[in-house]
Order: C-alpha cells, then structure tokens, then sequence
C-alpha cells in the first residue's frame, strides 16, 4: 500500500527525529586520523619557548554558492555530531583562497587569490608574504616553518625551494 507524504512525516515526528540540514565536514580517512596522532605524540614534550619559534601558516578555500543547497538529514536533535549525518563535499565550485600565517610574535601577511592553487603560485605565495612575515616576526632569529601536507606544499619543487632557503619545516 502506497504510503502519503504526511504518513511518513507523522512517523518521524513519532520516533522524534526531526529534519536538519546536513554538518560540512572534511573527510579524514585512517591515515589522516594516524598522521595526526603521530604528530601529536611528536611534539608533546615541547616547551612553551620551542612552540614560540614556529611561524603558523595555512591556506582557506571560500566557496562561492548561490541558494540553499546541502543535503538533509534525519536525525535526533543529539546526533548532530554523528559523522553519517555530514555533508561530504567533493565538487570545486568558484572559490578564494586565502592564505596566512602566524606566530607567537604576532600576524604575518594574507594573501587572497582566486582559484585553486598549486607548487609554483604556492612558492610565489611564500617568497612575496611567508619570507617577508618571517623576517618581521622573528627579526633574524632561527623559526620553524608549520605548514600541512598539502599536494603544493611536499611537491618536490617546493621542497627543494625551502631547502635551498635554508627553512625548516613541519608537517
């Protein structure tokens, strides 16, 4: 028997579930959740001074999106954190980037460009505002250079750049 819309509608309402709009969430598979608790373990032991000398940095994507979109999700008002009610974004819509780093001395330089971005706008990115917000920041003493695992960021042309310039780097 064919069942109307405000029958089901009605049994939702029974169970106490109620219509929400999906949470955005990253995807982080086992490596990534492993990477990270690597990384913790890693630096543990750090003293306050030692994480004085790392200069922060990471870029953003704002997508730009017309309307309401997202899926929604039935689910209880306590199952908001629940990963099987989380919106997994796969598609690039027209975006920014923003990049930016920090430290403990303070802000460094952002940049904003439209986009998406790889190893040679990425190294573009770090001689025009990462060397200058070093320099600002740490006037000349040793810092530690943070950043993710980014694709532009571990490619080998990246890579050899730092080196070159003599930065240590995190991951």
């Amino acid at each position: 028997k064919p069942l109307s819309v405000n029958t089901i509608h009605r049994a939702i309402r029974r169970c106490q579930l109620k219509l929400y709009s999906a949470k955005k969430k990253p995807f982080l598979s086992k490596i990534h959740k492993l990477r990270r608790c690597h990384w913790a373990r890693d630096h543990v032991k750090w003293s306050v001074a030692k994480w004085k000398t790392v200069l922060w940095s990471d870029e953003s994507r704002f997508e730009v999106l017309f309307g309401n979109v997202g899926r929604h999700v039935i689910r209880t008002k306590e199952d908001k954190d629940n990963p099987s009610c989380y919106q997994r974004s796969v598609q690039k819509p027209a975006s920014l980037m923003v990049w930016g780093c920090m430290s403990a001395c303070g802000m460094g330089s952002l940049h904003v460009w439209k986009g998406t971005i790889n190893a040679e706008k990425y190294i573009q990115v770090l001689e025009q505002h990462m060397l200058p917000s070093r320099r600002h920041l740490f006037q000349g003493r040793p810092c530690i250079f943070q950043q993710d695992n980014a694709r532009p960021h571990s490619a080998s042309i990246t890579t050899s750049w730092l080196r070159g310039r003599r930065i240590r780097i995190r991951y």
